[in-house]
Parts: C-alpha cells; structure tokens; sequence
C-alpha cells in the first residue's frame, strides 16, 4: 500500500505539511508522496497573469490551473499499479475528484476538511460570492493567498510553536483560475471514501464540513484544526491503516 496525499490551496511544498503523518506511516512500511500542484508555483510555471472582474467575480487569464493540477496528480497515480490511498486536503478534493476516476490502483479517498463535488462543480459553488477574510485576493496578479497574520489563528491554532513557525515559508501564491474551473468527474462515486471533519477547524467550519461529508460512505471526527496530519499525526496515521482492510 502507498498514500498520496494532495495538499490543499495557497501553499507549496506538500511533504513539508505531511511530513509528520509520512514519518509514522514510513515507520510502518507505508511510503506516501505528495505531488506538486503547478497551480501554486510549484512546477515554476507563474501562477497567474492579471484577471478581469466579471459579474461572477475574479477569473484567472492565464497560468496554470485545475487541469494541470489534475494532470499532475493523475500522473503519480498512475505511474505504479500499488495499492493507494489517497488523502485529500481541502482544496485537494476538488483535484482529486478527477484525477483519482477510472485509477484501478486507488482503493480509498480519505477526505479531510474537504470538498467532494459532482462533476461540473468548481470550488466557488462550495462558498459565497465574497473572499474569505483569512484570503487575499490579488487582481493584478490574478493570484490569491492566505493572509501570513491570519495563518495560525484560522488554521494552525492546535499545533505546537515548530509547526507554527515554519508553516509561513510554505505558503504559496495560487492562480485565482482553480476557483472557478469545474470538475469533469467524481470519483468519490466509484471510490470507497472517508470523510474526516475537523471539528475545531476556523477556516472551514465544522457546519460546512459536515454538510459536505454527506456524500461520503463513511465519517469520521476529530478535535483537531484544519491540519490534523501536523496536530495529530499518530490519529490520522492510524485512520489510515485501518482503512487498507477497507474496499
């Protein structure tokens, strides 16, 4: 068995944020990987090129987006013939809905503080027509990011004082085009998948989580932030063994 795990939005750098779950599982005969998302920098492709602003809000000109996302998670999935896990985080189920579809080795979805949408839906369907105050939306740039001050209060605020100063260097400036872009499938249809909700979670409330969660076969809650793979790591490693039994 191996884990991929698909990080969320706004930052870089995926084994950083996994390290402490990747560690236990190691100790454990699982390895794990994490690709990168050309979409937040990090296959040095710029980001974005400039927006207009329509009647639907920010829509990216340029730059790598959802696809190339897709494309580069669907290409780890499909390099080996393992059996996999796929751990998505956030803004990582919307990539995973679609690169994990029609992948004969991925046996389970774990969903953590995440979305599951059918395909046609984008991320702007799963929030209001206004950014997220943690968010800064950059026009110019056509890129939006978490606001560095706001961080660890939103999203780190159960994690230890190593966790919290390191965490900015691994933020990421990401094409604002992936929040408007639509999935073109749902593989949480054909895939066993397990919903984590993050009851303490500031930047996705447990509320939304919850209502999101209804479309997975199995849920699962933690006290934990928006990063229980950083705050708990010996929790989520655990969830995810036993989930290798799970088809």
């Amino acid at each position: 068995m191996q884990v991929v795990f698909v990080h969320g939005a706004c930052v870089r750098d995926g084994s950083w944020w996994w390290h402490r779950t990747a560690r236990l599982l190691r100790e454990r005969g699982v390895p794990s990987v994490s690709p990168a998302l050309p979409s937040c920098g990090e296959t040095g492709a710029p980001t974005g090129t400039g927006v207009p602003t329509g009647a639907g809000g920010p829509v990216g000109t340029g730059g790598p987006g959802l696809a190339e996302d897709v494309a580069a998670v669907r290409h780890v999935l499909r390099d080996g013939a393992e059996p996999t896990i796929v751990v998505a985080h956030s803004y990582g189920g919307i990539v995973t809905a679609e690169a994990a579809a029609g992948v004969d080795s991925v046996r389970h979805l774990l969903l953590i503080s995440s979305y599951l949408p059918e395909a046609g839906q984008s991320l702007s369907e799963f929030g209001d027509d206004t950014p997220a105050p943690f968010l800064d939306v950059d026009p110019d740039t056509g890129t939006f990011g978490v606001r560095p001050e706001l961080l660890v209060d939103t999203f780190l605020q159960d994690c230890d004082a190593d966790v919290q100063a390191q965490a900015p260097a691994h933020l990421a400036r990401q094409n604002i085009q992936v929040t408007g872009q639509p999935v073109g499938a749902a593989a949480w249809h054909q895939i066993p998948t397990t919903y984590l909700v993050c009851a303490q979670d500031k930047g996705t409330p447990a509320r939304l989580q919850r209502e999101f969660a209804r479309r997975a076969g199995r849920v699962v809650e933690f006290d934990a932030g928006h990063h229980p793979f950083l705050s708990q790591p010996t929790a989520v490693s655990d969830l995810l063994l036993s989930l290798r039994a799970t088809r």
